[in-house]
């Protein structure tokens, strides 16, 4: 039997390439039928212990008025893994808005950056 090619939606962010890789998630943006929208993101991944899940998080700057300077601050997110992507504690992902999948997950995870292996070399 003729082996047939999975079909892969294209998601409307440019730069970013669908996983070779493919899943049967319904929540997958590229194999699924999940719409994403909204703000694009990227941070690093703190936690993968998650059923289908990860934690990430979001370093910024942010004015102090009083002195004109600047502090740096963290935010912690989360967001759904797709099983068609291999990411690890450590790993920069590009992260992007979607309907609320549960009660604190509203963004899904599109594809990774930089892994652990490349930011060392």
């Amino acid at each position: 039997m003729a082996k047939t090619k999975t079909k892969v939606r294209n998601i409307g962010i440019p730069n970013v390439e669908p996983p070779e890789k493919s899943c049967d998630d319904m929540h997958c943006p590229f194999h699924g039928d999940l719409p994403v929208r909204g703000r694009v993101m990227e941070g690093t991944v703190t936690s993968t212990m998650m059923h289908n899940t990860l934690s990430f998080q979001q370093d910024f700057l942010s004015l102090v008025k009083k002195y004109s300077r600047y502090e740096r601050r963290r935010s912690k997110k989360l967001a759904h893994h797709p099983p068609c992507l291999d990411i690890k504690v450590g790993d920069i992902v590009k992260v992007v808005e979607c309907r609320p999948l549960s009660k604190n997950v509203s963004n899904v995870v599109i594809s990774v950056v930089k892994t652990e292996e490349t930011q060392e070399e």
